[in-house]
């Protein structure tokens, strides 16, 4: 899963033992990249 540091501005790649930080600032604060698509919302 992709995410991004919220001080550097790095993609970081996760795996499930490195434990949550940033290995390029050591930032613990990584935002979830979300999806470039756009929602489509039925309105009734």
């Amino acid at each position: 899963m992709s995410y991004k540091c919220s001080r550097c501005k790095r993609d970081v790649e996760l795996d499930e033992y490195g434990g949550v930080r940033c290995p390029y600032c050591g930032h613990r604060v990584l935002l979830k990249e979300r999806a470039r698509t756009v929602k489509e919302v039925d309105v009734e």
